[in-house]
């Protein structure tokens, strides 16, 4: 049967082709970054859409990748099989009675013939509409909850990947991400499997693991020749309800995977999301803001990640009015497109790509004293003629320069909100520097300081 299925598949899905071929994503010469093929820097600035495949049409599709790309976005977070009973925008099943290694499939692919046209086809559409726009669509071939409910065998997890792999194997654009809200030692042996048969099909498209809330994936994989790049989950708790792992320090986890053999590159795929309660579950809790969003980007990236992904409570299950949805949502996807978190994440992009890229590394020893605990941390990372410090608050805070081996340095306060960058003046280096961002301090008053050799 398996063999029939994996016959018929190739039949059907072979001879299609990328309607725009992007640079394929590699690990940069170090470990820590990830680079175009031709060795060019790739921010990774993610958008979480988990459900764009499931929810849209094809106009409300080309709205979201418009709007995603005009904000700097270059990465869609999305899952090919959330459920096994899942149906897409046009009514088309992916499977015939949730049976995984039965998927509901069409000869043809012609959008205008219903008969051709199906749930198939339809991912392949997506991700060639995400490469239009010079966007990588990090496709997750099925979510966690549905391995749990049904527990494949290796074999159907293979057929099953032969179905994707020979609709996206041939598109330079996808990054494929094992797991899904799930722990890697459950069910280990078919993650093994899933990225066997990606490898099988295309050497060079990245593999990466989403894991469940407050993990990460080098805890069962960093050893794994297959894993490319580690995923984390910070998560959508705050400290007091995390107990499982470094509550809001999200920086904690890209600073353990930082520091880990062998070196692989490192990013918060899912932390907290714009309009969700805390601990999610909860619809009257205190929602996570705009403000939580960047310290968690800033954060995360000054402490070693190679990029950040944003998320929206509405955006990424593409809520309408009428929708059950999850989690309390409660605004319809298209009103918040423009929700200030989601406006403000090119900036950061815009200020990591302002200086050379490669050569930046985490250095809290910049940081004189303590670099404060919570929301008084300050987050240092650098080059070798420039540094970067975070605070959250607009604390005061003293730093180091000498390794900078500068006899000036000039000092320039960069506003997250708006990306505004005011230069404050130019310093004789006598070693420690004293610094009181503008404003009061509190949360949310967040401030990077730009240190340039002169």
């Amino acid at each position: 049967m398996y063999r029939l299925l994996v016959v018929f598949l190739f039949i059907g899905f072979v001879f299609q082709t990328n309607a725009k071929d992007l640079p394929y994503l590699k690990v940069s010469s170090d470990g820590h970054f990830l680079e175009t093929s031709s060795g060019d820097p790739f921010f990774w600035l993610g958008d979480t859409g988990w459900l764009l495949i499931q929810k849209l049409n094809h106009q409300d599709v080309e709205k979201y990748l418009d709007d995603r790309k005009a904000k700097g976005f270059n990465v869609i977070q999305m899952m090919a099989l959330h459920d096994l009973g899942d149906v897409n925008y046009y009514h088309d099943s992916a499977l015939i009675q949730r049976n995984m290694v039965a998927p509901k499939i069409t000869i043809g692919g012609d959008f205008g013939d219903f008969r051709q046209y199906d749930y198939w086809d339809n991912i392949g559409w997506v991700v060639e509409e995400c490469a239009k726009r010079d966007m990588y669509a990090a496709v997750v071939p099925i979510w966690g909850s549905a391995i749990k409910e049904i527990k494949p065998s290796k074999a159907m997890i293979r057929v099953y990947m032969n179905l994707l792999c020979r609709h996206l194997s041939n598109k330079s654009n996808v990054i494929w991400v094992c797991g899904g809200d799930i722990e890697g030692n459950q069910f280990p042996e078919l993650w093994d499997e899933m990225a066997d048969a990606v490898k099988i099909h295309n050497k060079r498209q990245l593999i990466t693991f989403h894991p469940r809330g407050r993990t990460q994936s080098s805890t069962w994989f960093q050893n794994s020749d297959w894993l490319d790049f580690n995923m984390v989950q910070s998560g959508h708790k705050d400290y007091e309800q995390d107990n499982e792992g470094y509550g809001e320090d999200n920086w904690k986890y890209i600073q353990s995977d930082y520091n880990k053999a062998p070196t692989k590159p490192t990013i918060d795929a899912e932390p907290v999301y714009e309009a969700i309660p805390h601990g999610l579950h909860d619809s009257l809790a205190t929602r996570w803001t705009a403000n939580d969003v960047r310290r968690y980007a800033y954060w995360s990236v000054f402490a070693g990640a190679c990029g950040f992904t944003y998320g929206h409570n509405s955006v990424m299950q593409f809520h309408e009015e009428g929708d059950k949805g999850s989690f309390g949502v409660n605004e319809n996807w298209f009103d918040v497109l423009n929700a200030s978190g989601a406006y403000q994440m090119h900036y950061l992009k815009r200020l990591i790509l302002s200086e050379p890229y490669f050569e930046r590394v985490p250095d809290q020893s910049m940081v004189v004293g303590n670099n404060g605990d919570r929301y008084d941390y300050i987050a240092a990372t650098r080059g070798k003629k420039y540094a970067f410090f975070y605070t959250y608050n607009g604390r005061n805070f003293d730093v180091d320069v000498n390794v900078l081996k500068a006899k000036k340095v000039k000092a320039s306060w960069f506003n997250p909100r708006n990306g505004q960058v005011d230069v404050i003046g130019v310093y004789v280096n006598n070693g420690i520097l004293s610094f009181d961002p503008p404003g009061n301090k509190v949360e949310g008053n967040d401030w990077v300081l730009i240190i340039e050799k002169e």
